[in-house]
């Protein structure tokens, strides 16, 4: 994984000792003049943002070459959905309005550091960390300045995916190098945007642990090609998840919002991408599960495991058997998309699942999992009494409908709402659909014991 802090040291001391080659200089202010021109529209995005308007201008720069009629995130127009990384944005009204959709999607919105180090990191995360394993300064930062290229310097560039040419010297001049010119004919540019508070995660920090997570998933499912799992969600990994997407059914964006996060560790634990639940290999080991609760007659004791079978036999630890069984339902759900069903569970399948609920309620007569409100307290039991069931089910529904959802900055009422949670919590579905299911077991299993204890209501007459 590729850490801030193991490379911001290399960062300050480029930036403090980066000289623009004197061939290059004319073409450098050039460049700059042309960001320094966009002035008054990148301090739009700024203000709306918090993304200072010269790496704004940076990033113009990079994707377009200061075209104000293009998506800043991938260089496509404005007025048409975009069609590559990232899929399915747009159309925007103005170009500020698709710069602050990109900057949301990179996670630089809230962002404090906007030191040179943080910048250049942040600059050299779009094209990718490739350079620092071929002991080359990147020509994206570093193009056109003494750092990069002989006679000072080493050269070389990634001519395509993978194939790196030392012998190659890129032309381009590099974002350092435009930045360094523009502080020359701007003095208002300053470089003092370190955060507030030492150690303060940046946004994108907050995240990498899950990129680096799906980038290793998505080489598991045989990525091609291989991804680097560095925690950048950059043009390769947006590419990949782009193909899961599209092979699973699901919206084709590019991007790892909760619904395609899920997916994927679904499609890990399954072993293929795509594969969808055996219902019948599941409801063998709920069969396996619900003979481990009854005494048998080989005198098996809670405690044990069965010969051949690795499930401890839990009667009386009904967490755990739930956590089990949960488990048991989560690999076999079946992947976003349409499904052909296959298979089909017989009668005495069926049968199978009601003698295992059975066990769960009931052991010699008695029930095992006792008061299951009671378990809650007094004060929360009785608050919950009856309305878990439906609280599961309007969770597992809202958590699915916000799991669908890709935050809009148009987006207005309801969506608009919905867009916003979605992008203040990433990978919200993985967590909150467990809950949502656990909570409607867990009240259809209080109505269950009411009926088993003969407490529960009668019915309501009707008129």
């Amino acid at each position: 994984m590729v850490s801030f802090e193991s490379l911001k040291g290399e960062y300050e001391r480029n930036w403090s000792s980066l000289e623009i080659r004197p061939s290059r200089l004319a073409d450098a202010n050039a460049v700059a003049r042309k960001a320094i021109n966009g002035k008054a529209t990148y301090q739009q995005i700024e203000r709306l943002t918090g993304v200072p308007w010269f790496f704004a201008a940076l990033c113009h720069y990079r994707e377009s070459n200061f075209d104000f009629d293009t998506y800043l995130g991938n260089g496509e127009s404005i007025h048409r959905v975009t069609t590559i990384v990232p899929k399915g944005r747009g159309p925007f009204a103005t170009f500020v309005d698709g710069a602050v959709d990109a900057f949301r999607i990179e996670n630089f919105i809230g962002a404090q550091d906007w030191g040179i180090a943080r910048m250049l990191f942040r600059l050299e995360a779009f094209n990718g960390f490739g350079y620092h394993a071929k002991g080359c300064n990147s020509p994206y930062l570093y193009g056109g300045s003494t750092l990069y290229g002989p006679p000072e310097a080493r050269g070389g560039k990634f001519v395509r995916d993978h194939v790196f040419d030392s012998n190659h010297v890129d032309s381009q001049l590099g974002t350092a190098v435009i930045l360094h010119a523009m502080m020359a004919l701007d003095s208002s540019i300053t470089l003092d945007g370190s955060p507030q508070f030492v150690g303060r995660a940046e946004p994108e920090d907050d995240i990498a642990s899950t990129v680096v997570l799906m980038q290793q998933a998505l080489n598991k499912l045989g990525a091609n090609p291989p991804l680097a799992e560095d925690g950048i969600s950059g043009p390769k990994t947006r590419a990949a998840v782009s193909q899961f997407q599209q092979q699973n059914g699901l919206r084709d964006t590019g991007l790892l919002d909760g619904a395609t996060v899920a997916a994927i560790t679904r499609a890990t634990q399954s072993g293929t991408a795509g594969q969808t639940g055996d219902l019948s290999q599941a409801l063998k080991r709920l069969e396996d599960l619900a003979q481990l609760l009854r005494p048998s007659a080989g005198g098996v004791t809670p405690g044990t495991t069965t010969p051949g079978n690795t499930l401890p036999a839990t009667a009386n630890d009904p967490i755990s058997l739930f956590e089990r069984l949960f488990s048991l339902i989560n690999k076999t759900a079946p992947m976003p998309g349409p499904v052909t069903p296959t298979n089909p569970a017989p009668v005495d399948q069926l049968k199978q699942v009601v003698d295992l609920l059975s066990a769960l309620l009931n052991k010699d007569g008695k029930p095992v999992l006792g008061q299951v409100n009671g378990a809650l307290g007094e004060t929360i039991g009785k608050l919950l009494d009856g309305k878990k069931t439906a609280l599961g089910i309007g969770g597992s529904v809202l958590t699915a409908l916000l799991s669908s959802v890709t935050a809009t900055p148009n987006a207005g009422g309801i969506a608009g709402l919905l867009g916003t949670i979605v992008s203040a919590v990433p990978g919200l579905g993985q967590f909150a659909m467990p809950i949502s299911l656990a909570l409607t077991a867990w009240g259809v299993l209080g109505k269950l014991e009411k009926w088993a204890q003969g407490t529960a209501p009668p019915p309501k007459p009707t008129t």
